[in-house]
This record gives C-alpha cells, sequence and structure tokens, in this order.
C-alpha cells in the first residue's frame, strides 16, 4: 500500500480514536440522555428564556430566535442536543462584555472577575468598581464594539460575548466574531417593555457563571424593593429629555421601560401618547422644540437625562441649552432635576431608580439622599 496512504488512514484512526475516548487521558466519556427536566420562572423578562436539560444544559433562546446551548464544564453533548444552537461552554473566565449594560448584573453577582474585556473606555464609564479593574489590568479594553482588536481578543482566550443590539449597525463585526469561534450572543435588555424584565436579565448572566442563586436571591430583593412602591398614583406629569446639540428634544419613546418607571413611581409620562413605534430599534426619539414645548411646557416636574450629554447643577445652565425653557411650569415652580451620570449602566438598580423617581414625584425626596437624581438650583 502506499506509504502516503498509510500514513492518511493512521492520522484518521488516531482523530477518530482521540475523539471516542475523550482525549489524551484516555477517559471515556458518555453523552448523558437530553430530555427537558423544566424552565426557568421568569415574571417579567420577555425577551429571553430558559430550558433545562437532564443532562445539565440549559437551551436560551434570546429575542426569539437566537439559541444557545449552556454546557457545563465536563458535560459531553450530541449533535442531536446541540441542533441549530450555538454552543457556550462552562467555565466563563474571559468574557469580552461589550454591553455596558450588563457589566452591573455581573458585578452585582459577585462576577466581575469573569468579565475580562470591554468596548466601553475609561472615559465613559461611571461605575467606580470597573474604573478600578481597568486601572488596575485585570479589565481591558479592546476596542470600541464597532472596530475591536480582535488579535487582543484571541489572545486573551475569550470565551464568551455578550454584545447590544448597537452590533447590528455593523454586523460585520458580528459575523467575523463568529468566524473566529466565538459564541456572541446579542442582549436585549432594552427591549423589556417592563423595567422588572430589565433587571430580570441578572437571572441569565447568574446562569452563565454558575452563581445563579446569588442572581435570583438579588432580584427577589430588587423585586421587594419595587413593590413598596406599586401602589403610589399621583396626579403629576413628568417630562424625562435632553436637548441634542443641534436644539431638538430627545425624550423616550411611549412604553419604554423610562418612561414605565415614571409611572410605577406613581407619575404620568407626559409623552406618553406620542407616536414612538417607528422602525428603528432606539429607544429614544427626536422632537422639534415647537412639539416639546407644546408637550411639556405645562408638566410638573422636569428630569434633564445627563447620560448622554454633560450633566448640569442648576437651572441657569439647562436654559444655556434652550432659552425657551424658562416657560415652562416646572422652571418656574424649581421642580427640576438631573440624572446622574451612571442611571442606566446602574441596570440592576431599577427599583432604587423607582424609589428616586417616587421621591420626586410624591415631594418627598431630599436630593442628598437620593442616589441617580439630583435637584437643579
Amino acid at each position: 500500500m502506499n506509504r502516503k496512504i498509510v500514513i492518511t488512514l493512521l492520522l484518521a484512526f488516531f482523530i477518530l480514536l482521540t475523539a471516542c475516548t475523550g482525549g489524551a487521558q484516555g477517559e471515556q466519556v458518555e453523552t448523558a440522555e437530553h430530555t427537558l427536566t423544566g424552565h426557568m420562572d421568569l415574571q417579567y423578562a420577555e425577551e429571553f428564556t430558559v430550558d433545562y436539560y437532564s443532562d445539565g444544559t440549559s437551551l436560551i433562546t434570546v429575542h426569539g430566535e437566537f439559541p444557545f446551548l449552556l454546557v457545563p464544564e465536563g458535560v459531553s453533548v450530541s449533535e442531536e442536543a446541540i441542533g441549530d444552537a450555538v454552543v457556550i461552554q462552562q467555565p466563563l473566565n474571559n468574557i469580552y462584555q461589550a454591553s455596558s449594560a450588563m457589566m452591573d448584573p455581573f458585578l452585582q453577582i459577585g462576577a466581575l472577575d469573569r468579565i475580562r474585556m470591554t468596548s466601553t473606555n475609561e472615559s465613559n464609564w461611571a461605575i467606580q468598581e470597573v474604573l478600578d479593574a481597568l486601572e488596575d489590568g485585570s479589565l481591558l479594553y479592546v476596542g470600541k464594539y464597532s472596530a475591536p482588536d480582535f488579535e487582543m481578543i484571541m489572545t486573551e482566550g475569550c470565551n464568551f460575548i455578550m454584545e447590544n443590539t448597537m452590533i447590528y449597525h455593523t454586523p460585520e463585526i458580528k459575523e467575523k466574531l463568529e468566524s473566529l469561534g466565538f459564541p456572541v450572543m446579542v442582549e436585549y435588555s432594552s427591549y423589556e417593555p417592563h423595567p422588572l424584565g430589565r433587571l430580570e436579565w441578572i437571572k441569565l448572566c447568574g446562569l452563565l457563571v454558575g452563581t445563579y442563586d446569588e442572581a435570583e436571591e438579588f432580584y427577589n430583593k430588587q423585586l421587594e424593593l419595587a413593590g413598596d412602591l406599586q401602589e403610589a398614583k399621583t396626579d403629576k406629569t413628568v417630562a424625562f429629555f435632553h436637548i441634542s446639540s443641534v436644539g431638538a428634544a430627545v425624550v423616550r419613546k411611549p412604553g419604554d421601560y423610562v418612561s414605565k418607571m415614571i409611572e410605577l413611581a406613581g407619575g404620568h409620562y407626559v409623552f406618553d401618547h406620542i407616536d414612538g413605534q417607528d422602525d428603528n430599534a432606539l429607544s429614544t426619539m427626536n422632537m422639534q422644540m415647537e412639539s416639546f414645548y407644546a408637550g411639556a411646557k405645562d408638566a410638573d416636574i422636569l428630569i434633564y437625562n445627563s447620560t448622554i450629554v454633560e450633566g448640569m447643577d442648576t437651572i441657569e445652565e439647562l436654559l444655556q441649552t434652550s432659552s425657551v425653557l424658562a416657560d415652562f411650569k416646572a422652571v418656574k415652580t424649581g421642580d427640576v432635576w438631573c440624572s446622574e451620570h451612571d442611571l442606566f449602566q446602574r441596570s440592576s438598580a431599577i427599583a432604587g431608580m423607582i424609589k428616586d423617581f417616587n421621591a420626586v414625584i410624591t415631594d418627598t425626596a431630599e436630593s442628598d439622599q437620593l442616589t441617580f437624581l439630583h435637584k437643579l438650583k
């Protein structure tokens, strides 16, 4: 027989033998039975589901169409069990977290050390623990989500990537990451119709890194805090906005989770009647000042959103963004507030945000006792 053919056959036999025996150790790995045993109990989240299987795996479905099979360390699964799902192999110790909103949930369940890379640079972080990690090198900035350093991601041994829906603006980046063998999950927490559904994504974070019990405990405590405010109802109207560099008012769309938080806190979001169901996935929309003036001039409370633009401390600074705001009822009564820069990065503190909104709406707020809002002087 041709020597080259013999070598090829021997190599093929060795590869087959290795696959069957579980590697160089020669330990036999048996594929456990893969049958459905239950589901993750979700109270508000609608943008992900989790099915549990007898072999210890979990089938995660995101946005109703993107399946991932989470496989515990040491578990072997069949091709039939995998199906069309993307395999996420535990343990996850070198995560590339490209969604800044999902950093805080990992922090709250004691798993910040599982995050090795971020696409948000130091100047755009407002969470001190993340800033500390960037400073001591335990967390690395690998470039903007739309232009990451692929070589660094590979060198650092990344084994899981979480993006937010902004990645769909540059789909070729997601495709490149997937072609390099990385499991890429796009989180849809911002699409949740209820604020507590957005918070419930902490359960998925806990499942991914093996701290589900901690995540569930944290969620339940937040749920209790939010539950104390469920009966708070007033007739106060609230406008939540900022003024863009071109002079337009940027407001939250009707049904957005911020407007829902205002409602849960006992207020009435002034723009809940506008048509915000356009084709883009953004949670905000631009309004010409004339339309904003008509809708918010008589609002009882103004809350300026400083998470995108520079914050402020005085009403005079507010009027510098647009002089017409001087005619607004809330400006005249002094009921004007500004959000803190970390309002949206602290995504796990939604109950605390609702509590702050409630204090402002019910006129029981002491500015120095609030976490996410401060009053303009």
